[in-house]
């Protein structure tokens, strides 16, 4: 069973679904975070530069410091609360935040009144701001698109990522030679543009929430056992919190590779190019893999792809050579976060789409701090080379312990999945006061959500059913059979 087939019904059944490019709340959603993912990478690569440029090193590191400081002071409390708050008014109070922050660094500059805690306070609000905005941006995804286009709304928000920050990065430096204020202008336009698309969508960013709120705690504590009693998510994140430490180590084995060949750092650049073609060809091209291949069989591969191309890094020396093989892997990793958050998107209930996300990222935010010690100890201890093969190595057991997880092999199938119900866009919210399980609602952790007459065909899947095909033609048939009772027409 690929990912695409998770949650198939009879063609007849369906009405035909809106083009992702006919989508205008998509578009909408996607361009505006499309904006201020493009200003957050030119602000990171001009804080450095301005700081450095003002003769203060150990500034330039403060300020990086409180710029990524809220991927791990604020994660998981930001999930819980993009789940409890509107994301629409969410989402708009950050991009105002972010237009205000940076828009006082630039007005500074001009001024020519650099403070360094004013950046460094600066810094922070837009990163704690940017964090939410993520967060809620995500959650938000399933409610704008069809079920159908739920891969290809993946796919090309992942695909965003990887050109932002090809964009990104030179534009901040590019600015910053022209005059130092420019990145932050930039930045600021950019959550302004970000804050105007916010406003011009018409649809729901959330289902209807009638449960009321708990302690902050106890949301963060829910969100992080649900992912933990999910036995594909639970492996997965394990895997890549793992992966990362060792692109970390690979990350700075590269600067070394180059170091020692005599390059130039500035061919560093040819590797970053490569790097996010290879992934930005990877996110768009991930709706066609889908098609054809398991969550397992995804997983599994990037894992070996992997494995078989950092064991060249330790013998070449050329750019473009390093380059290709950098662009593979950044390639089979887009695929692989395409494939796990379109897993993660369907299964997760709506009401804990901001925690459960806010889990993964906060996983990979503190496996990559904990990567750049790891190298740094082992590259003083071994050389390039050895260090590069055993990464290939530890790689390699990886991808085996990935082939052999029953978790794994099983995606998709694993006991007391939630459904993960929601509602289809343009459909009627839940009505206050719905019983658990219903839209509106979220499961209790490791539990099934409610059968509801109401749902569309194919928004409950039951993962322990051992003759889906019949009962999904059975349950949309009654589904269907429920909406003409209720007057109610299916709408895209």
């Amino acid at each position: 069973m690929t990912l695409l087939d998770e949650r198939t019904v009879p063609d007849g059944q369906r009405p035909p679904a809106r083009p992702l490019r006919r989508n205008r709340d998509f578009l909408l959603l996607w361009t505006g975070a499309g904006f201020s993912l493009l200003g957050v990478q030119a602000a990171q690569a001009a804080y450095p530069l301005l700081m450095i440029w003002q003769g203060s090193v150990t500034g330039a590191g403060l300020v990086g410091f409180a710029a990524l400081l809220p991927q791990l002071l604020v994660q998981l409390p930001a999930g819980a609360l993009v789940d409890r708050w509107d994301r629409r008014r969410l989402m708009i109070v950050c991009d105002l935040v972010g237009v205000l922050a940076m828009g006082s660094v630039a007005a500074a500059l001009i001024a020519d009144r650099l403070w360094l805690p004013h950046v460094m306070a600066a810094a922070f609000l837009e990163g704690t701001a940017f964090v939410f905005y993520r967060l809620a941006e995500r959650a938000a995804v399933r409610n704008v698109v069809h079920p159908a286009h739920l891969a290809a709304a993946v796919s090309q928000n992942e695909s965003r990522a990887h050109v932002a920050s090809l964009l990104g990065q030179p534009a901040g430096t590019a600015l910053f030679a022209m005059t130092r204020w420019l990145p932050f202008g930039l930045t600021a336009v950019a959550h302004l543009l970000a804050l105007v698309s916010v406003l011009l969508i018409r649809g729901d960013l959330q289902e209807k929430r009638t449960a009321p709120p708990r302690r902050l705690r106890a949301e963060v504590a829910e969100g992080v056992t649900w992912v933990w009693r999910q036995r594909f998510l639970r492996a997965a994140v394990a895997l890549v919190a793992g992966s990362n430490i060792l692109f970390q180590v690979l990350n700075l084995s590269l600067v070394l590779i180059f170091k020692e060949a005599g390059h130039s750092p500035a061919m560093l650049g040819v590797l970053g190019v490569m790097e996010g073609v290879g992934g930005a060809l990877g996110a768009l091209s991930a709706s066609w893999w889908l098609k054809r291949l398991a969550p397992s069989t995804v997983v599994i591969g990037a894992f070996a792809l992997w494995a078989a191309l950092m064991a060249p890094v330790a013998l070449i020396t050329d750019p473009v050579g390093l380059g290709a093989l950098c662009g593979g892997m950044v390639f089979a990793g887009a695929l692989m976060n395409v494939a796990a958050g379109v897993h993660q998107m369907r299964i997760t209930p709506d009401a804990m789409q901001g925690r459960v996300s806010s889990v993964f990222v906060l996983m990979a935010s503190g496996m990559n701090s904990a990567g750049v010690l790891v190298g740094g100890l082992l590259l003083a201890a071994f050389s390039t080379a050895d260090t590069v093969l055993g990464l290939s190595a530890a790689m390699a057991l990886m991808a085996l312990a990935a082939a052999l997880s029953p978790a794994i092999r099983s995606a998709g199938r694993e006991p007391g999945t939630p459904a993960g119900k929601r509602r289809e866009p343009g459909t009627p919210a839940a009505k206050p006061g719905s019983p658990a399980g219903e839209p509106g609602t979220a499961p209790r952790p490791g539990t099934t959500a409610r059968p509801d007459t109401t749902a569309r065909p194919d928004t409950a899947h039951d993962v322990n059913d051992v003759n889906d095909d019949d009962m999904n033609d059975h349950d949309d048939a009654n589904d269907n059979d429920d909406d003409a009772k209720d007057g109610e027409v299916p709408t895209p």
